[in-house]
């Protein structure tokens, strides 16, 4: 399974609907607006990179109103739930 966060540009007056767009498509988990730097922030996964290089210029970057984006690649997760789930194996928790 590959992870990756993806930060997209918006025209403004775009935002609410593109975010809505974005998170619809498949391989898109969750879509974050944010303040600073850039307007969205996609998670995906996808089976592997061919489908991320599928999604991110096939479908994100052809959704109405965005500009830009930037797909970062995760290599490893570092979650406290990613964590707790790992310790709890065989515990029958």
């Amino acid at each position: 399974m590959v992870t990756a966060i993806v930060l997209i540009d918006v025209e403004s007056s775009a935002i609410p609907e593109a975010a809505q767009a974005i998170a619809d498509l498949p391989g898109v988990d969750q879509v974050y607006s944010c303040a600073g730097d850039v307007d969205l922030v996609a998670i995906t996964h996808a089976a592997d990179h061919e489908q991320i290089a599928d999604l991110v210029p096939g479908h994100i970057s052809k959704v109405p109103g965005v500009l830009r984006t930037v797909t970062h690649i995760a290599f490893r997760s570092y979650s406290q739930r990613d964590a707790d789930d790992a310790f709890s194996i065989g515990s029958g928790a």
